[in-house]
């Protein structure tokens, strides 16, 4: 059973950086792939960004290129989701996601396991 905690977020301005991290316990972390995932109010949960289980290969979506990281330490099992010059749109809960076979995937039924969610809220 893969367990998946995320931290980091909260309150901030528009135009601030904040990283949110996700810590896994149990399952093969350094074999899996990892995404962040976001779920904004009345609207359908959405990949954000996701990193291969090399960390070689990254994917953003198009919205958040150019101002969200993601990366990995394979040693913490943890994953982190840097986000700068937010927008009130970035506004959402933001899922930890793990997919065991380790490749990339954007359709979010196919991830494995998800965390419980952490709340980023960008003000204007």
């Amino acid at each position: 059973q893969v367990q998946l905690v995320e931290s980091g977020g909260g309150l901030v301005q528009a135009g601030d950086s904040l990283t949110v991290s996700c810590v896994a316990s149990g399952g093969t972390f350094s074999s899996s792939a990892m995404g962040w995932l976001r779920q904004a109010p009345g609207k359908e949960r959405e990949l954000v960004a996701a990193v291969s289980r090399s960390g070689d290969t990254k994917y953003y979506q198009d919205s958040v290129k150019g101002r969200f990281t993601i990366s990995r330490d394979n040693a913490k099992k943890t994953v982190y989701l840097q986000m700068n010059t937010l927008k009130p749109e970035d506004t959402a809960v933001y899922y930890c996601a793990i997919r065991l076979s380790g490749t990339i995937v954007t359709g979010i039924g196919l991830w494995d396991y998800w965390g419980q969610g952490t709340q980023v809220s960008v003000s204007s």
